[in-house]
């Protein structure tokens, strides 16, 4: 595994270690006050009503937008990158997904619905649903335009023209499917509102096997990568003795047709 992080540091007696522990208790704290006001400021921001009637493929066949609330007021929507044809899911989005089945119930038990949507078609869904053991929801927008209009799918006419800007015109891309998460409200009368997305490294307060490593001496160990998650791999997939090419880009998971060719070819 990739060992680049510098571990050795000044060793102390135990009241200078916890002179300087509680020095740094107190940006903790600042960061923590910091970040109870962003999120207010998120909840303050304005929403904007969801004017298409958009439908997906489930598990109990088609459902709108607003059926996806299950009775809840409160959406999340994480934006999985499975693309039509891909022959698996994106190992980061995978990693994000580890983290999703545990806290469902107590989700819902604050007026949320939590649930995945690709534009892959269901059965292509399912079947990667089912290798990774994931039980949460997750539907197909297969045939609509919810991926592109939410800034997460890009046509190749697009991207062939490098016009592509993901995250709020922030990152050129070059990818067909990025990844993010949105909130939605229902009201009363059953109008939904788009109340927030998140992209890139938003998307990290999500992840939390990020920060129990931001704890450990060595942290995310990370540092030196071309691509950060560079390491990461679907969790069926680690061997104990994986050796990650530092110098390795983002690579999206192979299509069927990409498969049958190498095959053909071998």
């Amino acid at each position: 595994m990739l060992t680049t992080a510098v571990v050795n540091r000044k060793v102390v007696s135990h009241t200078e270690w916890l002179a300087a522990r509680k020095a740094f208790l107190k940006k903790e704290k600042e960061f923590t006050r910091l970040r109870d006001e962003l999120s207010k400021q998120r909840r303050e921001l304005p929403w904007e009503k969801v004017e298409k009637n958009y439908v997906f493929d489930g598990l109990t066949g088609k459902e709108s937008l607003a059926d996806l609330f299950a009775g809840r007021s409160q959406l999340l929507v994480y934006h999985f990158m499975l693309g039509p044809g891909w022959v698996e899911g994106c190992p980061s989005c995978s990693f994000l997904a580890d983290h999703f089945d545990g806290v469902i119930p107590h989700l819902n038990a604050r007026d949320v619905t939590f649930l995945a949507i690709s534009r892959a078609p269901l059965s292509q869904i399912q079947a990667f649903q089912k290798r990774m053991g994931w039980k949460f929801k997750w539907v197909s927008s297969n045939g609509t335009d919810f991926n592109f209009d939410y800034k997460v799918s890009f046509t190749p006419e697009d991207i062939e023209k490098g016009a592509p800007n993901y995250n709020y015109d922030t990152i050129p891309f070059r990818l067909e499917e990025g990844p993010g998460l949105s909130a939605f409200y229902k009201d009363e009368a059953g109008t939904v509102f788009h109340t927030y997305s998140t992209f890139a490294r938003g998307l990290d307060m999500n992840v939390g096997a990020y920060h129990f490593l931001d704890l450990t001496p060595k942290g995310r160990d990370e540092e030196g990568l071309a691509f950060s998650m560079a390491w990461v791999k679907h969790h069926d997939k680690y061997t104990g003795y994986d050796v990650i090419d530092t110098k390795r880009g983002y690579v999206p998971p192979a299509k069927v047709h990409d498969c049958c060719a190498k095959e053909e070819n071998a």
